[in-house]
């Protein structure tokens, strides 16, 4: 039997060609191998019952129709930018949970820098108040890297740090 938390466990999406696309929650997936929309490529030890079937919970799922994957873009967001960012500090490079994180803006708002990809940067309190209203480089601070959008290579890094808790992933994660 399935837990209610255990229906947003991560599941790996494939194209009909096998390639990594995207990851959904458990609840989605079993929602598209019922619909015939794509199939278990791998499952997991649960499942989930109805009246009259069972179904075991997908890790891998293939769509059974090629789709084509537009350049793909997220919503710019904080979760999105921590994400990007691996929930490290672009300044002193320690890795936080979410909540100890800050976004900063490399170039301030006070001198017009926008609330965009290009110029957002998770970054922890301390290093945040160091800098202030500054420049990385007034503030006498360097960044890891320069801020990018979120790209195809992010999302599929992404996965890949994700199926690392996942052995069933690993197969279709080869680059």
């Amino acid at each position: 039997m399935l837990s209610h938390k255990g229906l947003h466990k991560p599941v790996l999406v494939l194209n009909a060609s096998y390639e990594p696309i995207n990851v959904c929650a458990a609840r989605r997936a079993l929602v598209l191998v019922f619909k015939g929309i794509a199939a278990a490529e791998e499952e997991t030890s649960s499942s989930v019952h109805s009246s009259r079937r069972s179904l075991r919970v997908p890790s891998v799922i293939r769509l059974l129709e090629y789709r084509r994957i537009p350049c793909q873009t997220r919503a710019l967001s904080r979760k999105n930018i921590l994400m990007r960012d691996r929930y490290t500090c672009q300044y002193c490079l320690k890795v936080l949970p979410a909540g100890e994180l800050t976004l900063d803006h490399v170039i301030p708002r006070s001198r017009a820098g926008d609330s965009g990809w290009e110029n957002l940067v998770a970054c922890c309190h301390q290093c945040n108040n160091r800098k202030g209203c500054r420049t990385p480089d007034e503030a006498g601070m360097k960044l890891l890297r320069q801020p990018r959008p979120f790209s195809l290579h992010t999302s599929r890094h992404l996965m890949r740090l994700l199926g690392k808790s996942d052995d069933q992933w690993r197969k279709y994660l080869f680059y």
